[in-house]
């Protein structure tokens, strides 16, 4: 899986900024029963894991990624927190080393946009759920990003990210797809919610922590590959950042979708 961020430092801080900025928003109705065995699928540095872990203290987390690194990280960011109740596999969602329906509930975050074949993905892990368990997708839409002031400069800016990411298989627009996604794999009881973020300068948490450490910087991110592949020219590509972080200003204001969804084998 070609992941369009990297795996930078920087990109590790910037994912750890979105998982705490977004926790209520995202994570305050993922909670898994006593005695429950949980996989997180895909789980990067582990900016999800641990909000997974302290929510569900008495479940078992099994969290997988595909990268050896990620894993690494996730795993020792989990030892700083004293956390008990994880453990971490290197493996490939779509050939994991379990046994089939080995667990109560699977989380899924962030993961289906940058997989080419997401419904397969899906299956897959379907697989490896036992029969009424539950499994919880969430991903962004950068279609969903709209602001003030506006400018046609910062729509460029983010449209390069969009196809960047489809260019390697990816699908930044994701969001909007959760519930036929999971029709078409079959799932049952699906339920999709949207999850919207609006920043204005009386939350200045999230003035920092989204429009700025998230968003705008997960699209300063890829400036090379845009200006490399001729997506846009170098003066357009600075005045849509710099835009960006105008809405950030005190008469600014920033909106973008997240969607969760929840369904059962």
């Amino acid at each position: 899986m070609d992941y369009v961020h990297g795996y930078s430092p920087r990109e590790a801080l910037r994912l750890t900024d979105q998982a705490n900025t977004l926790v209520e928003l995202l994570h305050h109705d993922t909670l898994y029963p006593t005695g429950s065995v949980v996989l997180e699928a895909g789980c990067g540095v582990g900016a999800q894991t641990i909000t997974l872990a302290k929510n569900s203290p008495q479940a078992q987390i099994v969290s997988v990624d595909l990268s050896p690194a990620s894993v690494s990280a996730a795993r020792a960011l989990i030892e700083r927190e004293d956390i008990s109740n994880v453990t971490f596999h290197v493996g490939d969602i779509f050939a994991l080393p379990f046994e089939p329906e080995r667990f109560d509930h699977i989380f899924v975050c962030f993961v289906l946009e940058h997989l080419p074949n997401p419904c397969e993905a899906l299956r897959c892990l379907k697989l490896y759920l036992k029969p009424g368990g539950s499994i919880t997708v969430i991903e962004g839409d950068h279609g969903s990003a709209y602001f003030h002031p506006d400018s046609q400069a910062a729509r460029q800016a983010i449209q390069c990210l969009i196809d960047l990411q489809a260019n390697l298989g990816g699908n930044s627009l994701i969001g909007r797809q959760l519930f036929p996604l999971l029709q078409e794999a079959r799932f049952k009881e699906i339920v999709v919610s949207p999850r919207m973020v609006y920043v204005d300068a009386s939350k200045p948490v999230l003035v920092e922590g989204f429009t700025k450490n998230t968003f705008t910087a997960m699209v300063e991110g890829v400036r090379g590959q845009a200006l490399a592949k001729g997506m846009i020219d170098p003066e357009t590509w600075d005045k849509g950042i710099s835009d960006l972080y105008r809405t950030a200003a005190r008469d600014g204001t920033f909106c973008y979708t997240f969607f969760k969804g929840v369904a059962i084998k």
